[in-house]
């Protein structure tokens, strides 16, 4: 579907912001042929009336913000092998709802992506049905075991963007130690899930008040940040990049700040949820509606929806979070969505699968940071767009809005207001712990390759016809 040309597009009248070029200014932008044609000004509606083409849309866009589209460094598709969760079609179309344009697919599957045949065929079923660019993150150990590193330059040639196990640690240094050689010479990065199942083994949310008062094992920030340190050391002895996916605690912000200074070459993504929600959350607290409706059918009204690896912890670990991103500490965010059946969540706290489908409500619940005046809105646009296509390498196209490159384009209202209702998620994952909450910031439309994979029913686009005249 991404290779579908479209007819010339003009976004009129919105404000421009694109951190890529230092742009925040108010003007038009001319899409033509899948790419970004012209932008800024007044000029290009007076020469997109010249333009001698049988048709060509017309896209208001007062009072609504045009960016370069977001780009997610962390996802899961289910496909191949889980398709009662998601699908390639319904994550991708879940994807442009929430104005990603490009996304990373992590590669527990089912077979895995350890090799070029199942990256070729997500590649291949993407290129058919997907509504947004898929690119494949290779699994570092075949069948994720952690014993043995797959064949790296096969799945690079193959075209992944990076290598993890995501799910599941590297628990082995050596073969951690030897996955970074290889990518070093690959020129990849390794896609870290840091995590050390000897101390997380048996947890249910984060190690601390709530869970002691609720009885259950906790996962103690040491289990992340023994692994980022570990990781940190081995990307200094071998020069790889690495990047420590879903980062959640002080620890780890602090233990990555260090590795900076130091010139190590590491960077960090983190979650909507763990930018916003605590470990309190688990209890159904911030969310009267669902509090209720949990009531009915659990007397504890334990949230499983809230239940996520690495666990939602404390608010002294949000504010870290927060100031890690504005001071460069952590250099995207990333969805890490994570669908679910039904079956996987409406059970008991402790059977239920680790999980939150994030894609459709990821923007509208990191602008409560921006209203709330904790994040500017040119530092979140980053987050999304230019600095996760510079950590996968694909800054000279994608994340940008300089001329001549695709045309991948997200509009946004930031003040209109929506409640979120899972009931309408294109997602198949309805699994998530912001069902009922009210957000201020909405994305309005989404543009792949110059061609709308999502538009909101209140937009109204105008078709305009050159008459026969014109064409002689």
């Amino acid at each position: 579907m991404m290779n579908n040309n479209s007819i010339p597009l003009l976004i009129h009248g919105g404000r421009i912001v694109d951190p890529s070029q230092g742009i925040d200014q108010v003007g038009d932008l001319l899409v033509d042929e899948g790419k970004i044609m012209q932008l800024g000004g007044t000029v290009i509606l007076s020469e997109a009336k010249d333009l001698e083409v049988k048709q060509r849309l017309v896209l208001d866009a007062t009072g609504l913000v045009i960016c370069p589209g977001f780009i997610d460094l962390h996802c899961h598709l289910r496909e191949p092998g889980f398709e009662d969760k998601e699908t390639i079609a319904t994550g991708t179309k879940a994807a442009a709802v929430g104005g990603f344009t490009t996304i990373c697919c992590m590669p527990n599957t089912n077979p895995p992506l350890d090799n070029r045949v199942t990256v070729d065929y997500v590649k291949e079923k993407a290129g058919k049905e997907g509504f947004a660019h898929v690119l494949p993150i290779g699994c570092i150990t075949k069948g994720r075991k952690g014993e043995e590193i797959c064949q790296m330059a096969e799945l690079a040639e193959a075209g992944v963007v990076g290598f993890s196990d995501d799910g599941d640690p590297v628990m082995s240094s050596q073969v951690m130690r030897s996955a970074m050689d290889y990518s070093h010479a690959l020129g990849l990065p390794v896609i870290d899930h840091c995590e050390d199942k000897a101390l997380s083994h048996g947890g249910i949310i984060n190690e601390g008040w709530v869970s002691a008062r609720l009885g259950l094992k906790g996962i103690p920030a040491a289990a992340e940040e023994s692994m980022v340190a570990r990781d940190l050391v081995f990307a200094k002895l071998t020069g790889a990049k690495v990047h420590i996916a879903h980062v959640s605690t002080r620890g780890s912000v602090e233990l990555i700040r260090h590795a900076k200074e130091k010139g190590i070459l590491v960077t960090a993504e983190v979650t909507p949820h763990h930018l916003t929600l605590t470990e309190e959350r688990i209890m159904g607290h911030y969310a009267p509606e669902l509090s209720l409706r949990a009531k009915r059918s659990n007397p504890l009204a334990y949230d499983t929806n809230a239940k996520v690896n690495p666990p939602l912890r404390t608010e002294d670990d949000i504010k870290c979070l927060v100031e890690g991103l504005k001071d460069g500490v952590i250099d995207a965010i990333a969805t890490d969505h994570a669908p679910h059946t039904l079956a996987d969540k409406k059970c008991e706290l402790e059977l239920a699968a680790f999980g939150i489908s994030g894609f459709e409500t990821a923007f509208g619940c990191l602008m409560d940071l921006v209203h709330r005046g904790e994040v500017s809105l040119a530092t979140l646009i980053s987050k999304l767009t230019c600095e996760p296509a510079r950590i996968i390498g694909k800054d000279s196209e994608l994340g940008t809005l300089k001329i001549g490159a695709p045309a991948n384009i997200t509009i946004f209202d930031p003040e209109r207001e929506w409640v979120v209702d899972s009931r309408k998620f294109v997602s198949k994952g309805k699994n998530t712990p912001f069902d009922g909450y009210q957000f201020k910031g909405k994305v309005m439309a989404t543009i792949v390759n110059g061609r709308i994979a999502y538009i909101d029913d209140s937009l109204v686009i105008a078709r305009s016809e050159v008459t026969k005249q014109s064409h002689g």
